[in-house]
């Protein structure tokens, strides 16, 4: 963070300016959006108290993982005459797209 602090020095400025930061052991953080989770894999968390008001930085690795709608199921199932269960399946396989998962079926 300050090039040429050590970690004491720095401990004890974020001290006196108010700011305390702890480290919080994680072994998966996901955050949800309306479309899809990320997903962060062993992550480092670090939670820093600033007067108050509270902030985490995550640092990791990031795998984005679409979600799969009621709405795109009946789709897929009723576009490939198959049961709402195989749908499923077939748009797990294709990561959410629909366009490939009824491909998939109607070539099978």
């Amino acid at each position: 963070m300050f090039p040429n602090m050590n970690p004491r020095q720095l401990q004890a400025a974020m001290k006196k300016m108010g700011m305390k930061q702890d480290e919080i052991e994680a072994s998966e953080v996901i955050i949800k959006t309306k479309d899809k989770n990320l997903i962060i894999r062993d992550p480092k968390v670090s939670k820093l108290n600033m007067m108050g008001q509270e902030s985490f930085q995550i640092v990791g690795d990031v795998e984005e993982e679409n979600l799969i709608s009621d709405d795109d199921i009946k789709t897929v199932a009723e576009q490939s005459k198959v049961s709402k269960a195989i749908a499923k399946k077939s748009l797990e396989e294709n990561k959410g797209d629909l366009a490939a998962a009824i491909l998939q079926l109607n070539d099978e």
